[in-house]
């Protein structure tokens, strides 16, 4: 298959600018643009989980470097690799990632730090945390071979088969002799809350106040009557329970609100303490409403901040 017919071509994030000038990205400037790219808006609705393999996504690619979104749940790995002739560079947006390479010891990739390095750097990329993790990776010239290899005590062997080519870049970690392999067929509520989270620009209060009245964001309370009538509201939000939420903000509903007008709308969902909008804001993602969110807390941690005063009846 070309490799042009692997492009994926997404709405251009919305603080995001493409870097122009030489043919050939330094590793200085592509951990320069992964840390611009993460910190864009407009990608991370494009983030899908994989119990199977990590998932990826080519988002960008022109003459001088490619730009690749990467997720990772607890366990997933890349095996050691290098990237033939390219440089590139990459970064943490959430989670925790580990960098392992022959005779150093393992190298912990907190969010917002940039990795970055030049041709034939050999590595080993892993999610040796308990929650996912996602990662933006950039690569000058775009990334067009991969060898494996196998690491025998601190060396690095080449594997026998073929290198890979971008379009098989799936790989999964192969535990140690010591420790048996788990596989993530099935995800408890706990890894399905985080990975909802990851996928989010959860908002506080403060910022979800001044979503709704600065930028026309609009506020949407999924808690049940019961509890609504228990613990109070906030003015001007919209009540829609939880079961009809995704019937009322899809934009090719029959049963759509007024307000859902497309997908570009900033739905910011909230419901008592903030776990249960978590995992509804992501499934407003998951129809394409690409700026849902939640509020950090919930009802509780709003009416903690006395922000119902502000509101306008």
């Amino acid at each position: 298959m070309p490799l042009a017919t692997e492009v994926h071509h997404v709405r251009q994030p919305n603080n995001y600018s493409i870097p122009s000038g030489a043919l050939s990205k330094t590793p200085e400037e592509l951990a320069s643009i992964v840390k611009q790219f993460a910190s864009s808006d407009g990608w991370i609705s494009r983030v899908r989980l994989r119990t199977e393999h990590r998932w990826y996504e080519r988002l960008y690619q022109d003459a001088d470097y490619d730009i690749w979104a990467i997720s990772w749940l607890p366990g997933q790995s890349t095996g050691f690799h290098d990237h033939g002739d390219s440089s590139g560079a990459f970064i943490v947006a959430t989670g925790e990632l580990e960098e392992h390479r022959p005779g150093e010891q393992p190298l912990a990739v907190p969010p917002g730090t940039p990795r970055a390095f030049g041709p034939d750097y050999a590595h080993d990329v892993r999610n040796g945390s308990i929650a996912p993790a996602i990662s933006i990776h950039a690569y000058s010239p775009p990334l067009s071979l991969m060898n494996r290899f196998e690491l025998d005590g601190s060396q690095l062997v080449p594997r026998t088969h073929a290198p890979n080519h971008p379009a098989n870049l799936d790989h999964e970690w192969q535990a140690s002799r010591n420790r048996s392999t788990d596989r993530f067929d099935a995800l408890s509520i706990d890894q399905m809350l985080a990975a909802a989270r990851a996928r989010l620009r959860r908002l506080s209060p403060s910022e979800a106040y001044r979503a709704v009245t600065k930028a026309g964001a609009i506020l949407v309370d999924i808690r049940p009557e019961a509890q609504r009538s228990i613990e109070g509201s906030i003015p001007g939000a919209l009540v829609i329970e939880r079961n009809v939420l995704e019937w009322r903000f899809d934009p090719t509903s029959s049963a759509r609100l007024p307000v859902a007008t497309d997908h570009d709308i900033q739905v910011i969902v909230f419901c008592s303490e903030g776990y249960t909008s978590s995992l509804a804001a992501a499934a407003l993602q998951e129809i394409g409403l690409w700026r849902a969110t939640d509020i950090v807390g919930g009802f509780h941690a709003w009416s903690e901040a006395d922000l119902n005063r502000s509101q306008p009846s």
